[in-house]
Formats: C-alpha cells, structure tokens, sequence
C-alpha cells in the first residue's frame, strides 16, 4: 500500500470515530433528557421523587478546546469537548456568558503540562483537575460557580 492511501484510509477511520462519538453523545444526552437508558437498562423504579429530582440536571456544552503542547520530537493538538453539569434551575445566560472564562482557564492550565503528563492522565483524574482549576479562578474573581460539574465529552489527540 502506498503511503497516500494509508494517510486516506487514516483520515476515514478518524472520521468515522469523531461521527461514532458524537452520535453516542448526543444520544447518552438526549436519553438524560428524556428518561430512558441508552443500553436498555432502566434504573429501578423503586426510587422516591426527590432522588428523581436530584437526578436531573442542565448540561451546556464547550466544544473544541484546542490546546497545543510541545512534545519531545513534534508539536501535538489536544481537541477537547466539555460539558459544564449544572442544576436545572440554573440561567443558561449564565453557562453562556461563563463560556469564554472557562475556555481561558482550561486552555492556560493545560497548557502548562507536557504532552506524556496530559496524554497519561485518566479522564476522571482530568476532570478533577479542571474542575479545581475553574474552581480557583472563579474564587479568585470572586465570581459565583454557575455549574457543579466539568465532563469531558470528546478528547483527540494528535
């Protein structure tokens, strides 16, 4: 096989995992919303209705965080999705007008890590870490956290 065709055949494998992923999202997301359970296993119905209540949140999305990092031989990208988990009371003006704050402190503390520290960190352990992180600039610009929680939907590395 000549090298052109092993580049395309790449590009369509990638492709083809970005549209799997996003369409795994987007019904995980939509099954949140309505209820239901994407694998067809159903939560016990056995539950009383202020853990219903609690179980039911407002999600904003932060899509394509590109982060850049200098790596032993090469430069790499990072293409992160997050997804801020807030309470269903909370404003979505609010999630909005936090968005471009959020990119800033997650771009200037990924930054600072080296490509073999952010590509070994687990994702739990990277949502941790960012929301720490978010936690400290909020306080620190004594601004109230609008969200609870900060999931990483998508991670590409390149």
């Amino acid at each position: 096989m000549t090298m052109p065709r092993v580049l395309l055949l790449l590009v369509i494998f990638n492709t083809l995992v970005v549209i799997g992923g996003t369409f795994f999202n987007y019904a995980t997301l939509k099954s949140m919303q309505s209820g239901q359970s994407v694998l067809g296993i159903s939560a016990g119905a056995g539950g009383s209705e202020a853990q219903e209540a609690n179980s039911e949140y407002r999600f904003f999305p932060i899509e394509k965080v590109i982060v850049s990092l200098q790596g032993e031989t090469r430069e790499h990208y990072f293409v992160l999705d997050l997804v801020l988990q807030a309470d269903p009371e909370t404003d979505p003006k609010k999630l909005e007008q936090i968005d471009p704050m959020v990119r800033n402190s997650v771009v200037a503390h990924l930054s600072s890590l080296t490509f073999e520290k952010l590509r070994g960190m687990p994702i739990p352990e990277l949502q941790g870490a960012l929301e720490r992180v978010l936690l400290d600039d909020f306080a620190s610009k004594k601004l109230a956290m609008p969200f609870a929680h900060v999931l990483v939907s998508k991670l590409i590395v390149q």
